[in-house]
């Protein structure tokens, strides 16, 4: 986050009702999983009424969270209690100092833990943390994210540093592959591959002996997975987000606040979707040089 971050005017943040027409909408064209992810998705009051009335729309068999965890420990009892089936904290270091250097945050990183451990309480299932390792950064704690996994019975997923920190120009120096990272636990730890998950980002392992944890890699950069992703986002601002890594967005608002029926609002989604960028895989086959998409706080939805 920046430190003076510009907030969207309410009025341009789409209401509960109307992100629950566009997801009505969307179970119709075949989506049933739905995720409410972040810039941070809890800063939105009473969000436990959004994940309530997105479980009850007809054809959504999950509605799951990625936060940053800060406010989780207030909230998770109730965000259980509306449906809410999964929770992913983002958490890119385990040290304090480095927690609130990377966050801009100051004593927060116990927040976020205990947050982590009140999920468990209150029955969430399964519990993921999402990591970004970064070289010169955070690659140092790889093997203790492993040991949260194993010992926290916690499904600890790596993900490759990718163009989304605000930075003018990615510099691949930077990234650790998901390779690497595998081979870096694989010193410490015995991991078992498990079969991918259609439609799944993460190659998944589990620990031999016993642990319950498990090892995600995302490998975006090294290894991406565009041919295979058949994902949409709908920002807060109700713009849709075919790809993140293009600049396209188009906004459904202006449709839901004009009357529009369901059946022109579906088209428009479709039409939106089929403007889909080949995206980063096709970029690095074509050696395009990659320049900043636009930093990750900004696309909640």
């Amino acid at each position: 986050m920046p430190q003076h971050p510009v907030w969207l005017p309410k009025e341009e943040i789409l209401s509960f009702e109307e992100i629950t027409r566009v997801a009505t909408v969307l179970a119709t064209m075949g989506v049933s999983r739905i995720r409410l992810s972040g810039g941070e998705p809890l800063m939105r009051p009473n969000l436990e009424d959004l994940v309530g009335m997105l479980t009850e729309v007809p054809g959504i068999k999950v509605v799951s969270m990625t936060t940053n965890g800060a406010l989780l420990k207030e909230k998770a009892r109730a965000l259980r209690a509306s449906g809410l089936r999964t929770v992913t904290v983002s958490l890119h270091s385990l040290k304090p100092e480095l927690y609130h250097e990377l966050t801009g945050t100051h004593d927060m990183l116990w927040r976020v833990m205990e947050g982590i451990e009140e999920a468990k309480k209150v029955g969430f299932s399964p519990i993921k943390i999402n990591c970004v390792v970064t070289k010169g950064c955070n690659e140092d704690e790889i093997v203790d994210f492993a040991r949260l996994a194993h010992e926290g019975n916690l499904t600890v997923r790596f993900i490759e540093y990718m163009p989304f920190d605000g930075m003018k120009l990615w510099d691949a120096e930077r990234m650790v592959t998901g390779e690497q990272i595998i081979k870096r636990i694989g010193e410490k730890y015995e991991l078992v591959p498990l079969e991918r998950e259609h439609g799944s980002t993460a190659a998944h392992y589990s620990f031999k002996g016993g642990s319950t944890g498990e090892i995600g890699v995302i490998t975006s950069m090294s290894k991406p997975f565009c041919s295979d992703c058949d994902r949409i986002r709908l920002k807060a601002d109700g713009n849709i987000v075919p790809c993140l890594f293009s600049v396209q967005e188009h906004d459904v608002r202006p449709l839901l606040r004009n009357g529009a029926t369901d059946q022109e609002i579906s088209d428009f989604i479709r039409k939106s979707f089929w403007t889909k960028s080949e995206g980063v895989e096709s970029m690095l086959a074509q050696k395009v040089k990659l320049t900043r998409v636009r930093p990750m706080y900004t696309i909640g939805g």
